[in-house]
């Protein structure tokens, strides 16, 4: 099938939907306000919805793959804004290497885990 498409945004809850808003301004997303409950983030040509929801065992396993050019430079862009300083139950786990490429992992404030990653090149 030829979708033709454009984007996929996921919609994801948070525990608290203001510190959360913070934290992926933090994180560099821009926000634009679709609803008093609901953003839309945006970096770059992807975005998620952001909604003021939170279901516990949804929320607790949600997970997003973001593929960067360069996860060395992601790393340490995100390593710099000390997050996890900044907000109560964020964690950041330094790169891991796989046979696929390399990922490191991002917890946000509700516990959603966020894969930061790199494909292997082929050569």
């Amino acid at each position: 099938m030829d979708y033709k498409a454009v984007s996929i945004r996921p919609f994801i809850g948070a525990k608290n939907f203001e510190l959360s808003r913070s934290f992926y301004r933090d994180l560099g997303f821009e926000e634009s306000v679709l609803f008093h409950n609901m953003s839309l983030f945006t970096t770059d040509n992807i975005g998620f919805y952001l909604q003021d929801a939170y279901v516990k065992d949804w929320v607790d396993n949600s997970m997003l793959f973001m593929e960067v050019a360069d996860l060395d430079h992601s790393w340490n862009e995100i390593q710099a804004l000390a997050l996890p300083a900044k907000y109560a139950g964020v964690r950041l786990v330094p790169i891991r290497k796989h046979d696929w490429g390399n990922e490191f992992f991002l917890h946000d404030p509700s516990g959603i885990l966020w894969h930061f990653g790199e494909f292997a090149k082929n050569k």
